[in-house]
């Protein structure tokens, strides 16, 4: 059974096999764990949200549209899943970290890694440059790059997303890059 195909696991498992889900389970259990644990760097948190994507297929796994792809369906629900416990974190009170003597230990250990003003007005004014020649560009690369730059989303992603090939849409992206360097040697 080793050898069936995702979706095949899962219309066994529909018509009753038991055992076909376990199969996925193990298929993809490491996998969603290093993929999770990316996200929230805690080896017993990432263990319960892998748990918890299993439960969520566990119960939309008669939703499955058989047209899409199994895996990039799991690993955006692994994704959204630890997205949401990281937002959902409490923040941790300041008055945590001081020691006996009422002293803050983060801001006497750790150095000041805030960016100074110079340097904020540089990152803003580069972006707003970065952002006006992705305008000047075609839409199919503004799409693309706009995707990757500013949603995260990866190449097969954004090949589900424009339901285009991934070799076109590295194409594009590459492309892209090419177009909006000249666009900025160009003084825009």
């Amino acid at each position: 059974m080793q050898e069936l195909t995702d979706h095949q696991l899962i219309e066994r498992y529909i018509k009753g096999d038991q055992k076909s889900f376990e199969i996925l389970v193990m298929r993809y259990t490491d996998l969603l764990y290093r993929f999770v644990l990316g996200y929230v760097k805690d080896t017993q948190m990432a263990q319960d949200i892998v748990q918890s994507v299993f439960l969520k297929v566990w119960r939309n796994v008669k939703k499955i549209d058989k047209t899409k792809n199994f895996k990039s369906w799991i690993y955006t629900i692994a994704k959204n899943t630890a997205l949401d416990v990281i937002k959902s974190k409490k923040a941790i009170p300041f008055s945590n970290f001081e020691d006996e003597k009422g002293r803050n230990i983060l801001t006497e250990k750790l150095p000041d890694v805030s960016l100074l003003p110079d340097k904020m007005a540089m990152i803003k004014e580069n972006n707003h440059i970065f952002k006006q020649a992705i305008g000047q560009l075609s839409s199919k690369y503004q799409e693309v790059l706009t995707l990757y730059y500013y949603q995260y989303l990866n190449f097969r992603e954004i090949a589900e997303e424009l339901k285009e090939s991934i070799n076109t849409i590295k194409s594009r992206h590459r492309r892209g890059l090419l177009m909006l360097a000249k666009v900025i040697d160009q003084g825009l």
